[in-house]
């Protein structure tokens, strides 16, 4: 289908959602793949997993770009080579993807009632004010911790970070739509301002530094 939502979060930073409806056989013919991504797509075992990759350069097409400005480094980090930041998620039928001036990381999840059994996994400090009495809730602020630590760790980048005992997300509204996070790991400490949004099941997440 169409770009499913574009959000103009301000004058240097564009998130763009598709919903994954078309086959694999459509999106591999309405894209062009740099060699590398070629041979990518075709050692991916999963045709979901194929589906998203394609979509996220039908939104890079929405952005005014191609697969052949996109590069990987060699710890897998998204860039572009004309210099502005970029990050990329995809999840069941939604994918997405950031384009920024600054320093940005992004992730979209489906809201489903495991990520209860392994909160303890990726949370510690959230537990002092998480109601694990609401379910409903409980999930929905378990998908946005886990969403942020992801984005976070898309930006930093780094072996060793640990989700849970690295990255603390500090208490939200869902109403509010925002919050702040910070990363402590080797001798550093960083903030980040945390933006998430629901729709259709999918909680997306994106991270700035502060």
């Amino acid at each position: 289908m169409p770009l499913f939502k574009k959000i103009n979060f301000n004058s240097h930073t564009q998130i763009y959602i598709w919903k994954i409806t078309e086959s694999f056989e459509q999106l591999y013919q309405e894209v062009r793949l740099n060699p590398i991504c070629q041979a990518r797509i075709s050692g991916m075992k999963s045709e979901m997993h194929q589906r998203g990759f394609l979509s996220v350069r039908k939104l890079l097409e929405e952005a005014g770009y191609t697969d052949f400005d996109l590069y990987y480094d060699a710890f897998g980090k998204p860039h572009l080579h004309d210099g502005k930041h970029i990050s990329i998620t995809h999840s069941h039928q939604f994918s997405s993807i950031i384009i920024s001036d600054e320093v940005v990381g992004i992730d979209i999840e489906l809201q489903r009632e495991k990520i209860i059994r392994i909160a303890d996994k990726f949370c510690d400090a959230e537990f002092q004010y998480l109601n694990r009495e609401q379910i409903s809730e409980y999930i929905k602020k378990l998908t946005v911790i886990w969403g942020a630590k992801e984005a976070i760790f898309k930006i930093q980048n780094e072996k060793g970070i640990s989700f849970k005992d690295h990255i603390v997300v500090h208490d939200f509204d869902l109403n509010q739509s925002e919050t702040l996070a910070t990363l402590y790991f080797s001798k550093t400490e960083k903030q980040f301002k945390i933006f998430f949004e629901e729709f259709e099941g999918f909680t997306l997440v994106y991270a700035l530094e502060n």
